[in-house]
């Protein structure tokens, strides 16, 4: 059961608007970009996604924690949110797969949030001004000078310009075997990778080998891999320049590629194009994208708050020299770049989340996309030996 509390706390904003509430999850203080997330279910995917690293969560849904966590359902080894905002918190766990309850789970990973607030007010506010740096100061840190708190907060770090990688990538390389007829060693960039990408991959044939986010070209290359994946993560794609001339080197090879979120703003850096951010980006589990390959509109999983500069109509060149290249999936909500694929290459991604836990999984069909364009490469290298 959850402990409910008269602790108090309070989310502070960059632009002083205060939010008074109860605390929830770990006692202080913690800082980062205030972002929504609109899915009315799978918080715990949410929670431990590591994109979410440095972002501060509210989730728009009124009701969470009803199923409490479990063991089975975690994306990564811990909760990687910077802070936790619900309205009104589950007072029972429900569910006979749950270990715990999200309270005790984010106190175990010292998550401070913020409970009780009207959390539709805050997402009104966030989609009017924009994303923006913000605190949860819970127990004794609300009773901090409230100048002294809004200092605080506008002395963290913005997201744009930041690189987290780093805190979210393996230290050493990690093997997940293939699960069928094997294809090859497929090198995944752990820029934040989720497990239901891991199992994805392994569930196509592939022998997913997760790297660490600072592996060179050479430590790759001697993987002998068949193609390249490029994960989801937190930060800004302007600032990872040794992973966009890791991936121009892994370009120049001419080994299929594919990269999901951050994967698909880096591909976009490293064929040329511009990156910027979004004004509250998008992050949620019901956003339409249109395929525009098959005519299809899929409902998608999302969580940016960057993405690609490029031309939505038609081929394009490469500003870097690597051929023709198309927008292939557009955002049907506000007309940003969702997909680009390549020409001239066999490269290829998209801005959202095709493995989708807790779903949907329209988008599934593109880890069968990705290991179709491995295997034809793979034939046509035979056929020209």
């Amino acid at each position: 059961m959850t402990r409910f509390t008269t602790d108090p706390a309070v989310l502070v904003l960059e632009d002083g608007t205060r939010y008074a509430g109860r605390a929830y999850g770990a006692r202080g203080t913690t800082l980062g970009e205030v972002v929504f997330a609109t899915g009315m279910t799978g918080y715990q995917e949410t929670l431990t996604d590591p994109s979410y690293a440095g972002q501060i969560v509210l989730q728009t849904a009124p009701h969470i924690g009803n199923t409490g966590m479990n063991g089975e359902d975690r994306e990564s080894r811990r909760i990687w949110v910077a802070g936790y905002i619900v309205r009104d918190p589950s007072r029972v766990v429900s569910n006979w797969r749950a270990d715990e309850s999200l309270d005790d789970a984010l106190e175990t990973d010292g998550i401070v949030g913020i409970s009780g607030i009207d959390t539709r007010a805050v997402t009104r506010h966030i989609r009017s001004a924009g994303s923006m740096r913000g605190a949860i100061f819970s127990g004794d840190a609300a009773g901090i000078d409230p100048d002294e708190q809004v200092r605080l907060v506008r002395e963290a770090p913005a997201m744009a310009g930041r690189s987290l990688s780093a805190e979210v990538s393996v230290a050493a390389a990690e093997v997940t075997p293939a699960r069928g007829e094997r294809i090859g060693a497929l090198a995944v960039l752990d820029l934040g990778v989720k497990q239901a990408t891991v199992d994805n991959l392994a569930d196509r044939g592939f022998e997913v080998h997760v790297l660490p986010q600072d592996v060179t070209i050479e430590q790759l290359r001697a993987i002998d891999p068949v193609a390249v994946f490029y994960s989801n993560g937190p930060g800004d794609p302007a600032a990872s320049a040794d992973h966009v001339d890791l991936l121009r080197a892994v370009l120049d090879d001419r080994l299929p590629f594919f990269g999901i979120c951050f994967g698909n703003q880096l591909l976009g850096r490293a064929l040329g194009l511009g990156t910027y951010k979004l004004p509250f980006g998008h992050r949620g589990i019901n956003q339409p994208v249109l395929d525009r390959q098959t005519g299809r509109v899929e409902i998608t999983a999302h969580n940016h708050g960057f993405a690609v500069e490029a031309p939505l109509e038609g081929p394009f060149d490469s500003p870097h020299g690597y051929g023709r290249v198309e927008v292939s999936h557009v955002g049907l909500n506000d007309q940003v770049v969702e997909g680009l694929r390549a020409l001239d290459l066999p490269a290829f991604s998209v801005q959202y989340h095709p493995e989708a836990a807790a779903g949907p999984h329209d988008a599934n069909y593109l880890f069968d996309r990705f290991r179709d364009m491995v295997v034809a490469h793979l034939d046509s290298k035979k056929d020209s030996q």
